[in-house]
C-alpha cells in the first residue's frame, strides 16, 4: 500500500546494521519500520529510515498463508 524511506546520510563505515521492526500486524494490514546505522570503530550514525504498509491479499497463489494453498 505505501513505502517510504528517507535516506539522512552517506553509509560510510566497516559496517551497516539494519533494524526491521513489525509496529502492528492485523488482520489485512501490517505496518513496519527500518533503521540503518553505519557504524566505524566506537560511532554509530543513522543513515536511513523507513515505513511501509502492506496489505494481505487473500486467494493470491505462492503466498506462504496455508489457508490459500
Amino acid at each position: 500500500m505505501e513505502y517510504k524511506i528517507n535516506l539522512l546520510a552517506l553509509a560510510q563505515g566497516d559496517r551497516l546494521d539494519a533494524i526491521g521492526t513489525v509496529i502492528k500486524s492485523g488482520r489485512t494490514l501490517t505496518v513496519c519500520r527500518l533503521e540503518v546505522h553505519a557504524a566505524q570503530q566506537q560511532q554509530c550514525t543513522l543513515v536511513t529510515t523507513g515505513q511501509q504498509t502492506l496489505i494481505r491479499v487473500p486467494g493470491r497463489r505462492g503466498t506462504a498463508d496455508p489457508e490459500t494453498q
